[in-house]
């Protein structure tokens, strides 16, 4: 269960919204806490540990993007913003978020994918099917990478400082269930799109680009990270050949 332990920051220059929210995340059994711009989530972060920050897209001095972008390799991010073309969401995406709510958003639209987020980052919250489906994995490696996908770790061994983000590491686990065939769009857009309806297939491939920048030597010639033409992608182990 999602439970108290869990610590959100709320980065909302908006009063009223930052009320809102905080109540929401009570609701849910977790502990709110906010600040009116980066500069003093800053100050929050620096002293406090927090499982996830969802921060508003327009705030004063550091933009919400910029600040996003910023702390996106140490804590997973949901923007919450009035920003809502399919560009933004894109961008948001590709640049620092791991999740986009549009204002305004449905109370049960937002924490459904606050509880996405974090099952995807905290082991003891994954569910129990998840759990069940993903036990007895071997460890991947590509590259210079170790992935326990049991564990739910991605080490870089030549750059211990390089981390994934949870909707980059469950687009592996996605891509590990079958490796060396090749999953379609469609197959990873129902996978992630379990628990929210915040995918389209552009954002798929944002974050295959996404992924491979982190564990590709070389993103433009992939090796471990395929696209099949009208098929998919395929994760490539280096085991056995890929299916035709």
């Amino acid at each position: 269960m999602l439970n108290q332990k869990v610590r959100i920051l709320i980065v909302e220059d908006d009063p009223d919204m930052a009320e809102l929210i905080s109540d929401l995340v009570e609701a849910e059994g977790w502990l709110p806490t906010c600040a009116r711009s980066a500069e003093e989530a800053d100050e929050i972060l620096a002293r406090d540990r927090m499982q996830l920050v969802l921060v508003d897209h327009n705030l004063p001095g550091t933009s919400g993007r910029a600040f996003a972008q910023r702390l996106r390799s140490q804590i997973d991010i949901v923007m919450v913003t009035a920003a809502g073309s399919a560009a933004d969401r894109v961008l948001g995406l590709e640049t620092a978020a791991d999740d986009y709510v549009v204002k305004p958003f449905e109370p049960i639209e937002l924490t459904a994918r606050i509880k996405a987020v974090l099952r995807r980052t905290i082991p003891s919250l994954k569910q129990e099917k998840d759990s069940e489906r993903d036990h007895g994995r071997a460890t991947l490696n590509l590259g210079d990478w170790a992935i326990d996908l049991d564990a739910r770790r991605a080490v870089c061994l030549s750059d211990r400082s390089k981390t994934l983000t949870s909707a980059e590491f469950a687009l592996l686990e996605i891509l590990a269930e079958t490796p060396n065939q090749p999953v379609s769009r469609s197959q990873i857009l129902d996978r992630l799109g379990s628990e929210s309806d915040r995918y389209i297939d552009r954002n798929v491939d944002v974050l295959v680009l996404r992924l491979r920048r982190k564990i590709e030597r070389n993103p433009d010639l992939p090796r471990h990270i395929k696209t099949r033409r009208g098929k998919g992608y395929v994760l490539h182990t280096g085991e056995g050949e890929l299916s035709p």
